[in-house]
C-alpha cells in the first residue's frame, strides 16, 4: 500500500521539505511519496479533510499555530511551544508534535557546541521561542534581543507563562551596550530572525562588535549556507553552526515520530551536505 505525506505552508516554493524526506524514506526503506501543497491561511480549515488522507504531514509558515485547534490532539511538547510542524494520522486521527527543538539540538551537538550558561537569543519570533525554550528548559540563562522592546518582553512574558522561567529582554540595537553594562559573556548567540535570509544576504543582527562577547553562535538561517551573521562570528575567531542541520534534524525527529525511524548521525551531516549542494543548484547562492 503507498504512504503519502506532503509539507504545507504559503508560500512554499523555496522548500527543501521534500528533497529532505525522500531521501530519509529511501534511507530508512520505507518507501513513501512526498509533496509541497501550497494552502493560503483563507483556506486552511477547509483543506483538513484533505489533509486527513495523508498518512502525515509538515507544517511551516504561516500555519504553525492555526493548524493546532484543527487538530484532535497535540503531543505535550506541541501544547508547551505552542507550535506544531509535524502531523501524524493515526487511523484517521491527528496528532501535532513539534520537532523544531530537536532539530535545533542536534544542530548545536553535530558543531559540538554546548546548550549551557548564558544564551543570547536574537529575534521574537516562532523560531526564537523554541530556542529560548529549549535554553530554559537545560538550564541556560536567556536573553531575548530584538528589534522592538515590546516584542522582546512579549516573548519573555509568553515564556515565564509556558514553563515558569524567567528571560530579560532588551531591544536588539543595544545588545553591545547591555552587555557591556553588566559584563556579559554570552555562551551561545543564536539567531533567529530573517537577516540575513536570500535574497538579502548582506544583513546581520549583530554588528561586528557584538562578537566579541559571544563564545559561538548558531544561525537558524540556512539559506545561503554562510550567512554575512556567520561570516562576522567567524573572523571573530568564534564557533560557529549554521541552520541546514537544524532542518535536517527536525526532519529526522519527524521521520522517527511517522516510522520509528532512527538515523546516525554522519548519515544526517551528509545528507546536510547534500542538501546544501542542491539548495545552491535550485536557488544560487553560497
Amino acid at each position: 500500500m503507498s504512504r503519502n505525506f506532503a509539507v504545507i505552508g504559503h508560500p512554499i516554493g523555496h522548500t527543501m521539505s521534500p528533497f529532505l524526506n525522500a531521501r530519509l524514506f529511501e534511507a530508512a526503506g520505507k518507501p513513501a511519496s512526498y509533496t509541497a501543497k501550497d494552502i493560503s491561511p483563507d483556506i486552511l480549515s477547509r483543506s483538513i479533510e484533505e489533509l486527513r488522507q495523508l498518512d502525515g504531514f509538515n507544517i511551516t509558515i504561516p500555519h504553525k499555530q492555526a493548524i493546532i485547534p484543527l487538530l484532535d490532539g497535540l503531543d505535550e511538547k506541541a501544547r508547551l511551544f505552542g507550535s506544531v510542524n509535524t502531523v501524524k494520522n493515526g487511523g484517521g486521527r491527528l496528532t501535532g508534535y513539534t520537532t523544531d527543538g530537536a532539530g535545533f539540538r542536534f544542530a548545536l551537538k553535530s558543531a559540538g557546541i554546548p546548550l549551557s550558561g548564558n544564551l543570547l537569543v536574537l529575534g521574537a519570533g516562532g523560531v526564537s521561542r523554541v530556542m529560548a525554550l529549549e535554553g530554559l528548559m537545560e538550564g541556560c540563562r536567556v536573553y531575548i534581543a530584538a528589534r522592538r522592546m515590546e516584542q522582546a518582553q512579549a516573548l519573555a512574558a509568553d515564556l515565564l507563562k509556558a514553563c515558569g522561567k524567567k528571560a530579560e529582554a532588551f531591544p536588539l540595537n543595544e545588545t553591545e551596550r547591555f552587555a557591556e553594562s553588566q559584563g556579559l559573556t554570552f555562551d551561545l548567540a543564536v539567531n533567529g530572525t530573517p537577516l540575513g535570509m536570500y535574497p538579502k544576504e548582506g544583513e546581520s543582527p549583530l554588528g561586528p562588535g557584538g562578537f566579541r562577547r559571544c563564545k559561538a553562535v548558531f544561525d537558524a538561517v540556512y539559506n545561503p549556507r554562510e550567512t554575512r551573521f556567520l561570516q562576522l562570528a567567524e573572523e571573530t575567531g568564534i564557533q560557529t553552526a549554521g541552520g541546514m542541520a537544524m532542518l535536517v534534524g527536525q526532519a529526522a525527529e519527524a521521520h522517527r515520530i511517522w516510522d520509528g525511524s532512527h538515523y546516525e548521525t554522519g548519515d544526517l551531516l551528509t545528507l546536510c551536505r547534500e542538501a546544501e549542494n542542491e539548495m545552491k543548484r535550485l536557488f544560487g547562492g553560497n
